[in-house]
């Protein structure tokens, strides 16, 4: 599948548009940031945006402060090499209920720098990162969210750094690979016989550069498992105009079907009875992901509950928005 990579601007360029402050809501005063740092302009307001170093500094990423409120909410993006673009529904939900979300592109991603380095694409590398954006944020007892890969990240940082979180949301992401494989093979037969043995044949070859194995997946697949309402939101075509592919390579393989990136032996399983916080899983009947895998995760924590969206896919914040945002805001209010 060709998910097309995203270069950003040059450096400099990456740094205008940087937040000094979060934008004021309703009946808040603006609390201007005072010091400087070098990539935030100190005394402006953009838009809630602010440039959080990496890496120990040597890169930055993007955030963005949306809404305020008692609950805070840190969004970790799908991928690995997505960016946050395709939960910009979650904006037309939090905000309003009086929940403070932060979106965030991962290093590699979207508005933040793209180093050309693959020892930076590694997952206990992005654990770090996360822990670098949580301090840049000056977040604690706040409310990870982590959706698809996102959610990969989310449990891995969860195991390790559970005294920041106020809560943790799961979205669509199962706690193993080779259960996101088992339930993948088992969505390649809803193709007919035809395409099902053509799309086997270019994977025997490796050819998912293909234009007719990309037809396939655009076209027959991922109208079903991905995002089942026509057309796709802007947002959700945006963030696969721009995905990093190199990434999505490097951490999950070229192929849908068959991890061979790094995150190949990836299984948590057995360590989810680890998580103590609030947690909820969220599963849809038509997700790439088994929903009774996310069921079975909530039974694992030892203060989860799962939530179902009947009519949704791995979008179910699009294609099942109001079962999805009844059940997230719901959970998200008693944190």
């Amino acid at each position: 599948m060709n998910r097309r990579k995203f270069l950003a601007a040059g450096g400099a360029l990456a740094a205008v548009g940087a937040r000094g402050f979060a934008e004021p809501v309703v009946g808040e005063s603006p609390v201007e940031e005072t010091k400087t740092d070098g990539l935030n302009p100190p005394g402006i307001r953009v838009a809630g945006i602010k440039m959080v170093p990496v890496v120990g500094g040597k890169y930055k990423v993007w955030t963005k402060r949306m809404g305020s409120g008692p609950v805070k909410v840190l969004l970790l993006h799908g991928g690995p090499g997505f960016s946050h673009d395709y939960l910009e529904a979650l904006e037309s939900f939090l905000p309003q209920a009086g929940i403070e979300m932060y979106y965030y592109d991962q290093l590699g991603c979207g508005n933040s720098d793209v180093p050309d380095d693959p020892a930076l694409w590694t997952l206990p590398r992005y654990v770090e990162e996360v822990e670098e954006v949580r301090k840049g944020l000056g977040l604690e007892h706040f409310v990870l969210f982590g959706h698809s890969w996102g959610g990969v990240l989310g449990i891995d940082y969860a195991l390790k750094y559970q005294q920041h979180l106020r809560a943790f949301v799961i979205s669509n992401m199962t706690a193993g690979t080779q259960s996101y494989l088992k339930r993948t093979a088992e969505l390649k037969k809803m193709l007919s016989p035809e395409k099902l043995a053509r799309l086997n044949a270019l994977e025997a070859k490796e050819d998912y550069d293909n234009l007719e194995y990309e037809r396939i997946m655009m076209e027959e697949l991922y109208p079903k498992m991905l995002c089942r309402i026509q057309p796709w939101p802007e947002p959700v075509t945006r963030a696969f105009r721009i995905a990093n592919q190199k990434i999505y390579n490097q951490m999950q393989g070229k192929s849908e079907f068959l991890v061979t990136g790094n995150l190949k032996d990836w299984e948590r399983f057995d360590r989810l009875h680890e998580i103590k916080v609030k947690a909820l899983t969220i599963g849809a009947e038509h997700d790439e992901m088994d929903p009774a895998d996310m069921k079975k995760m909530a039974t694992l924590m030892p203060n989860a509950s799962y939530a179902y969206c009947p009519n949704g896919s791995h979008l179910d914040m699009w294609d099942d928005q109001e079962v999805y945002f009844k059940q997230l805001i719901g959970f998200l209010k008693t944190v």
